[in-house]
């Protein structure tokens, strides 16, 4: 993994100056919740600007760009358009981005929240994506780590975990879950994924879904990798609703629930202590169905 970049507001003001004086005005400020990916920052009240944090990142500036210009009004809820590419400058030294800035609370911050209406809000969104044309899509690959792509592609990864992890999970059901997570594959023509659907990149506004956001892992390929949420979030009854509003054949869950299983399992492995909590929640959750 590339080394992070430092990236702060003096950086981003100089950068904004120098390249689109129109903006030189307006305040820079850090959004609190920052995402590892990317750096968003506020430039004045209606745009943001997003920068990678390292060369690993960089692959989806571009891509990221193609494909909101083509989202942009195609899907119910909203998503960050564009209107102004960087470039690298003031030692900074990847492209970046001026986007428009959505009103909105993201799912782990709102408060009141009916989880059974975004699980069948959500679940139609990602419907309504696997739906579009995908000329303005990119392959799965290493541009989206692999997400959209079949999920033996981190089998050596989930293996090792189990190896680490052995005396502290149940390595003989974590493996039933990973063999037929990777025993079928998507066999249709490639689909739109978001390749990150997560409680930080969903905003919602006035009790419900309204905006999609980071789709820096975006691509066409398999959707089994959006679907993730139906055990890192939703719980049993609710998980059956987004189930039912999202659609997919059974043998595209199991492979869904492939990807939760990896991501729980090589988080674990790599955050001792209470770092892991979260995510042996989530493995509980993805074990807890039956095979």
């Amino acid at each position: 993994m590339s080394r992070p970049v430092e990236i702060d507001e003096r950086l981003v003001a100089e950068l904004v100056a120098e390249q689109f004086p129109g903006w030189v005005d307006l305040p820079v400020r850090a959004v609190t919740r920052q995402g590892w990916d990317n750096r968003t920052f506020r430039l004045g009240d209606d745009l943001s600007v997003r920068l990678p944090s390292a060369e690993a990142y960089v692959a989806g500036v571009e891509k990221e760009s193609r494909a909101l210009d083509f989202l942009d009004g195609r899907l119910p809820v909203s998503v960050p358009s564009v209107v102004a590419l960087g470039e690298p400058g003031r030692g900074y030294p990847f492209p970046w981005s001026i986007r428009r800035w959505l009103q909105g609370d993201t799912v782990d911050a709102a408060t009141g929240l009916d989880r059974r209406q975004l699980a069948s809000d959500l679940g139609g969104v990602l419907r309504d994506l696997r739906s579009l044309p995908v000329d303005a899509g990119t392959p799965a690959g290493r541009h989206s780590f692999y997400r959209g792509a079949h999920p033996s592609v981190y089998s050596d990864e989930v293996h090792a975990a189990l190896d680490q992890l052995q005396d502290e999970v149940d390595a003989e059901r974590c493996r039933g879950v990973w063999l037929a997570a990777t025993s079928s594959a998507w066999d249709s023509a490639p689909v739109w994924f978001h390749g990150d659907v997560a409680v930080g990149n969903l905003l919602v506004s006035d009790g419900r879904l309204s905006a999609m956001i980071d789709f820096g892992t975006c691509g066409i390929g398999d959707p089994a990798c959006d679907l993730v949420m139906a055990w890192t979030y939703f719980e049993v009854g609710e998980r059956d609703v987004f189930r039912d509003a999202a659609g997919l054949h059974d043998a595209t869950w199991g492979r869904a629930r492939g990807w939760a299983l990896w991501k729980a399992l090589v988080t674990l492995a790599g955050t001792p202590g209470p770092g892991g909590d979260d995510s042996r929640r989530v493995l509980d959750e993805v074990l807890a169905e039956p095979l």
